[in-house]
């Protein structure tokens, strides 16, 4: 019914497979190193650039990264309300029924998992130690400041899950409540379901539309990606030392290791839930997660992940065209590990202890708020200060990790675009057999009858 909303999608491959052959991913790695480089050349440690003097540097060559976070951010609100509302109403209510419910239950399911994962790695290796001794040797007085901060208790949690569903949606816009917007928009997705097709038709073009204007806005932003890089880690690494290099260097490879354990955990549901061969299934999504790799944005994926899972996965379009718009907004397992071990790192790095019901709230904190993550670049560090905040760790450490954060987020988008494409895998083999199943339940009523 509304497959030229679909094909709209489709066009943008064109431009988003030139971010592939323009080979941005290696510009952002170069960016990258380069940044690095330049940020260990004007740190305290070398004294070649006067500590004031390379603050100001920093600043300006932090600009762009900041200029992209700003676009990326300014367009996340209406890019998740179009994304969602489309991808509910473009199936009717009974194919909301049979399928809703269990995407919800493996979206759950696999973020828990992504969770466990997260605070296992962070509590094996520890990263945040290596940080807290260089803030504790230069700010004494962080520890027990920082002591002060309290963690909600249980008593709590029924606020928490009330103040979710939001009583005024234009205020959660305006403060950047994401889950509350999220929560609401699906509920509007699903009573626009409920509209005839005539007046549904034109608020499909309106989102199609909006939906268009914000992936243009997107493709500005990528051309500010690799100075963003190369400014904010040469500000970084200006900023804390070659020394406080060292712990973070443990932090990425920490998170890159919980993102390793839940890429083998998809191949494993794809091989033995979904019966397919997990090599040929890597093979034939790896420009999707090159793509996400370069953009760090499933929305910008979206595209390419519906044309990759129809034309090379035959994936039935019901099912991808349900569960990818939805999955890119609501189904960020590689998000979650990035945010469970970011939020623990934080806590070690500023030395704050954290008792097994404070742990429990920030795991039950992180899956609701890795569901409400914008599929954008930057997205995930928005939300993760929400984390922060509401646990009582400092959003301040944010500055430790924003350096490294988009290196990071590279390698959980292709995670999670990967997370998408397992879940069309499963569905679909449930589809097919539910659409065999009902050609002989209606074949042995009319056996009966005869």
């Amino acid at each position: 019914m509304f497959s030229s909303e679909i094909k709209t999608l489709k066009s943008l491959n064109s431009h988003l497979l030139k971010l592939v052959e323009r080979k941005l991913w290696l510009k952002v790695v170069i960016a990258l190193f380069l940044g690095v480089g330049v940020g260990i050349l004007m740190s305290p440690e070398m004294e070649w650039v006067p500590t004031t003097v390379s603050q100001i540097i920093g600043n300006w060559l932090a600009l762009p990264g900041k200029l992209f976070l700003k676009l990326v951010q300014m367009i996340m609100i209406p890019l998740i309300f179009a994304s969602i509302i489309r991808g509910i109403a473009s199936n009717n209510q009974e194919q909301l029924k049979k399928m809703g419910l269990g995407v919800l239950v493996y979206f759950l399911f696999t973020t828990i998992i992504s969770i466990i994962i997260g605070t296992a790695v962070s509590f094996i290796f520890k990263p945040g130690l290596l940080i807290h001794k260089v803030l504790e040797s230069e700010h004494k007085t962080i520890t027990s400041d920082i002591g002060t901060n309290t963690l909600p208790g249980l008593n709590d949690i029924p606020n928490l899950i009330s103040e979710l569903l939001p009583g005024n949606p234009l205020a959660s816009m305006v403060t950047g409540e994401m889950l509350s917007i999220v929560i609401f928009t699906i509920i509007i997705g699903i009573a626009v379901t409920a509209l005839s097709e005539k007046m549904l038709k034109p608020i499909m073009t309106l989102l199609s539309a909006i939906q268009e204007i914000c992936m243009t806005v997107v493709k500005w932003a990528m051309k500010l990606v690799p100075l963003a890089v190369f400014g904010l880690m040469a500000q970084l690494s200006s900023s804390i030392g070659v020394n406080s290099l060292t712990g973070i260097g443990l932090y990425v490879a920490v998170v890159l290791l919980g993102l390793i354990i839940l890429l083998i955990v998809y191949i494993l549901i794809v091989s033995i839930v979904g019966k397919t061969n997990p090599f040929h299934f890597l093979k034939q999504i790896k420009d999707v997660q090159l793509l996400a790799f370069s953009t760090t944005s499933s929305a910008a994926v979206m595209p390419l992940s519906l044309k990759t899972a129809e034309d090379k996965l035959k994936i039935t379009p019901s099912v991808s065209n349900f569960i990818i718009p939805i999955g890119a907004t609501v189904n960020m397992d590689g998000t979650a590990i990035y945010q469970c071990v970011t939020t623990l790192f934080i806590a070690q790095a500023y030395g704050l202890e954290m008792s097994l019901l404070n742990i429990i709230l920030v795991m039950v904190t992180i899956v609701a708020a890795s569901i409400g993550t914008p599929s954008i670049p930057g997205g995930g560090v928005v939300i993760l200060a929400s984390v922060l905040q509401s646990v009582g760790i400092p959003t301040e450490g944010i500055v430790i990790i924003i350096g490294v954060e988009r290196i990071l987020g590279m390698f959980r988008t292709a995670l999670n675009v990967t997370g998408d494409l397992t879940a069309c895998i499963i569905f679909n083999k449930w589809h097919n057999k539910a659409s065999e199943a009902e050609p002989l339940a209606g074949n042995a009523i009319e056996s009966t009858k005869n």
